[in-house]
């Protein structure tokens, strides 16, 4: 979460677009995700570069050769944000307008790269010379301020907290999942070199960047060492889908700053005809948008047939299932709703899931890990296709918190089941034989199939009610009167205390 002085600085530079007529947020918001591109094209030149020289390995900056825009030929360098930033406002202008941007547009070679697809109706916006200027000096006091934090992706905190700031997030989904929650779901999944990995709702590919970032920390070698491997996780590996091209210009800008050079990234409508995929994918990872009821006429037939129902939160959990190819796992998150609903449609999605395929475990998660975006409650499902059934049983946990206060402030705190979550899932064979009554267990696939295939952690939970002893009666009564004595005592003696004083 963005707090203290970093929401501040963001708050001004919101006040710069604001004061200088660029008020729609949306706007704001692309201009601001176009130069914070910009930005750390820089740093992850500077970053790749270092690597390479310690690894031994050949680099060429992007920055390195002359560049040719238009019909002009220009030092590279002169690209860098780190040379223009210190420029006069006139030129520094002229220069981010007329050199920057059509060099960032035209990055990616592949014009059929997503990228490129979504960068090429970029249009940049700031009106004057003096704004930019304004502009450039408040990002490089904000990129001072999140590199003194030192978090994980604090850049991804910045962009939840200004996608907080456009007044229909929550409503049509353009929130983000915490970043801690989605790093949750990528280390209970461990992604392997080969994986094909695919957020059919990739808003600005918070979960693909993940598996990346994860990667990277934990299969270096596997991953970048082999050229098979490289050429997979650099262009087959990453597919996302969304509907708003804002997210999706947002998501590749992401992506490419995370080092995947082409990552399908698409428009698309994940439930309906739009999407022909299936059984492609060995992981999915997804927090999709529950945005309530769909026209049947736009829910692609295969789907309805399966889960006859307008609800996106059962049809997207239908769509996973078509989708993965066999073998294939799932993390996804879901509304309570899903685990206990009563319909048909819900008790057929919840019979798939247990009785067709292997459902692993339900991870139930308290109402405040979305707020202040939304207090709904929700769940993780982590389920893998088999086609033919191989649940036994079911591990459930009820998280109690996520290292963060429940409340809309959601300030750091010390209480945080995460770790013991992925512990205690990496190894289920110790699980065997926990109570009911404790924070995780197993329940066995016939209990739940007898249970109208309930999911909530509720039904199967036992409350361990401790016995308090408390004193006879006769006691207790002779205690009141103890004190009730003691009390006219000390009554007694400040009447006496005030009789003196008024004597004296």
């Amino acid at each position: 979460m963005i707090t203290g002085e970093l929401k501040s600085k963001i708050d001004s530079l919101w006040e710069i677009f604001w004061t200088g007529g660029l008020t729609n947020p949306l706007d704001v918001i692309e201009q601001m995700t176009y130069l914070m591109f910009i930005h750390d094209l820089d740093d992850t030149d500077n970053t790749r570069a270092k690597e390479a020289s310690m690894l031994g390995l050949p680099y060429e900056s992007i920055f390195a050769k002359e560049v040719k825009i238009g019909e002009r030929v220009i030092d590279g360098t002169q690209l860098k944000w780190s040379t223009f930033h210190d420029f006069p406002a006139e030129k520094m202008y002229t220069t981010v307008q007329e050199w920057v941007f059509p060099f960032i547009k035209e990055l990616h070679g592949d014009k059929e790269s997503a990228y490129s697809k979504y960068m090429g109706d970029a249009i940049f916006k700031v009106p004057t010379p003096l704004m930019l200027d304004r502009i450039v000096t408040a990002m490089d006091g904000i990129y001072e301020q999140m590199a003194q934090l030192k978090t994980a992706d604090t850049r991804g905190d910045v962009y939840e907290y200004l996608l907080s700031k456009i007044s229909t997030a929550g409503v049509n989904g353009q929130f983000r999942t915490p970043r801690h929650i989605i790093r949750m779901m990528v280390d209970l999944m461990e992604p392997k070199a080969d994986e094909i990995v695919c957020d059919p709702a990739c808003g600005t590919s918070g979960f693909l960047v993940a598996v990346s970032d994860y990667l990277k920390e934990n299969r270096k070698e596997e991953v970048f060492f082999d050229r098979q491997n490289q050429n997979h996780y650099m262009n087959h590996m990453f597919h996302g889908f969304d509907m708003d091209r804002t997210m999706l210009r947002i998501g590749a800008m992401n992506m490419m700053t995370h080092g995947v050079d082409n990552p399908f990234i698409e428009y698309r409508d994940s439930l309906s005809d739009q999407n022909p995929d299936k059984e492609k994918y060995s992981l999915i990872l997804a927090n999709p948008p529950f945005k309530g009821s769909l026209d049947y006429d736009s829910v692609s037939p295969d789907l309805l047939k399966v889960c006859k129902t307008k609800k996106t939160e059962l049809l997207f959990l239908t769509l996973f299932l078509r989708m993965l190819k066999v073998g294939g796992r799932c993390a996804c998150i879901v509304p309570d709703g899903v685990l206990f609903g009563s319909s048909k449609a819900h008790k057929a999605i919840r019979q798939e899931l247990l009785e067709n395929n292997r459902l692993e475990a339900v991870i139930s998660m308290p109402s405040g890990v979305f707020k202040p975006y939304a207090g709904v409650s929700t769940a993780i499902l982590i389920f893998t296709k088999t086609g033919h059934g191989g649940t036994d049983k079911v591990w459930f946990y009820d998280m109690k918190a996520d290292g963060f206060s429940l409340d809309d402030k959601r300030s750091e705190t010390k209480e945080n089941d995460i770790p013991d979550i992925i512990e205690r899932f990496h190894n289920l064979d110790k699980e065997d034989g926990r109570e009911r009554t404790e924070q995780s267990f197993f329940v066995l696939k016939e209990e739940i199939s007898d249970n109208d295939y309930d999911l909530s952690i509720n039904k199967y939970k036992k409350t361990e009610y401790v016995p308090v002893e408390y004193p006879p009666t006769e006691e207790i009564l002779a205690e009141i009167k103890g004190l009730e004595m003691e009390i006219s005592k000390e009554i007694g003696e400040i009447e006496r205390l005030l009789k003196e004083s008024k004597i004296g």
